[in-house]
Protein backbone atom coordinates (compact mmCIF):
# COMPACT_ATOMS: atom_id res chain seq x y z
CA UNK A 1 0.00 0.00 0.00
CA UNK A 2 1.45 2.91 -1.04
CA UNK A 3 0.74 6.33 1.26
CA UNK A 4 0.25 9.74 0.37
CA UNK A 5 1.17 12.24 3.15
CA UNK A 6 -1.30 14.57 3.81
CA UNK A 7 -1.65 18.17 5.70
CA UNK A 8 -4.96 19.08 7.97
CA UNK A 9 -6.55 22.03 9.72
CA UNK A 10 -8.64 20.79 12.85
CA UNK A 11 -10.27 22.71 15.61
CA UNK A 12 -9.08 22.76 19.31
CA UNK A 13 -12.24 20.36 20.28
CA UNK A 14 -11.38 17.94 16.73
CA UNK A 15 -7.64 17.61 18.18
CA UNK A 16 -8.61 17.19 21.76
CA UNK A 17 -11.07 14.21 20.71
CA UNK A 18 -8.27 12.94 18.23
CA UNK A 19 -6.04 12.82 21.45
CA UNK A 20 -9.02 11.83 23.84
CA UNK A 21 -9.45 8.62 21.07
CA UNK A 22 -5.28 7.96 21.01
CA UNK A 23 -5.02 8.61 25.38
CA UNK A 24 -8.23 5.99 25.28
CA UNK A 25 -5.67 3.16 23.53
CA UNK A 26 -8.49 3.18 20.96
CA UNK A 27 -6.16 4.11 18.28
CA UNK A 28 -2.06 4.29 18.29
CA UNK A 29 -2.06 7.97 16.48
CA UNK A 30 -3.94 10.48 14.12
CA UNK A 31 -3.41 8.80 10.67
CA UNK A 32 -4.69 5.52 12.10
CA UNK A 33 -8.02 7.17 13.16
CA UNK A 34 -8.76 9.64 10.41
CA UNK A 35 -7.90 6.36 7.94
CA UNK A 36 -10.48 4.66 10.48
CA UNK A 37 -12.77 7.34 9.88
CA UNK A 38 -12.39 7.60 5.85
CA UNK A 39 -12.70 3.51 5.65
CA UNK A 40 -16.51 4.02 7.86
CA UNK A 41 -17.41 7.54 5.27
CA UNK A 42 -16.90 4.87 2.84
CA UNK A 43 -18.91 1.91 4.14
CA UNK A 44 -22.21 4.70 4.26
CA UNK A 45 -21.64 5.75 0.80
CA UNK A 46 -21.43 2.15 -0.16
CA UNK A 47 -24.53 1.27 2.09
CA UNK A 48 -26.68 4.73 0.44
CA UNK A 49 -25.69 2.94 -2.98
CA UNK A 50 -27.13 0.08 -2.32
CA UNK A 51 -30.16 0.93 -0.44
CA UNK A 52 -31.19 3.92 -3.45
CA UNK A 53 -31.02 0.34 -5.85
CA UNK A 54 -33.34 -1.70 -3.56
CA UNK A 55 -35.81 1.51 -3.57
CA UNK A 56 -35.17 1.54 -7.71
CA UNK A 57 -36.15 -2.02 -7.64
CA UNK A 58 -39.18 -1.98 -5.26
CA UNK A 59 -40.68 0.54 -7.28
CA UNK A 60 -39.43 -0.87 -10.57
CA UNK A 61 -42.61 -3.10 -10.31
CA UNK A 62 -43.05 -7.48 -10.02
CA UNK A 63 -41.10 -8.97 -12.62
CA UNK A 64 -42.47 -12.34 -14.71
CA UNK A 65 -38.79 -14.22 -14.62
CA UNK A 66 -38.14 -16.61 -12.35
CA UNK A 67 -35.58 -16.57 -9.79
CA UNK A 68 -33.26 -18.79 -12.14
CA UNK A 69 -34.03 -16.95 -15.84
CA UNK A 70 -32.53 -13.66 -13.15
CA UNK A 71 -29.48 -15.76 -12.17
CA UNK A 72 -28.81 -16.64 -15.63
CA UNK A 73 -28.80 -13.20 -16.97
CA UNK A 74 -26.31 -12.04 -13.92
CA UNK A 75 -23.97 -15.15 -15.05
CA UNK A 76 -24.01 -13.99 -18.74
CA UNK A 77 -23.12 -10.53 -17.94
CA UNK A 78 -20.69 -11.50 -15.11
CA UNK A 79 -18.89 -13.87 -18.26
CA UNK A 80 -19.07 -10.54 -20.58
CA UNK A 81 -16.94 -8.84 -17.41
CA UNK A 82 -14.34 -11.42 -16.69
CA UNK A 83 -16.42 -12.41 -13.39
CA UNK A 84 -18.74 -16.10 -13.59
CA UNK A 85 -18.85 -16.74 -9.61
CA UNK A 86 -21.71 -16.06 -7.62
Amino acid sequence: MSAVRKTITLTKAQDNWLKSQIESGHYMNDSEIIRDLIREASARDDLRIIRAALVEGEQSGFSDETPQSIREDVKKARRGSGSDAI
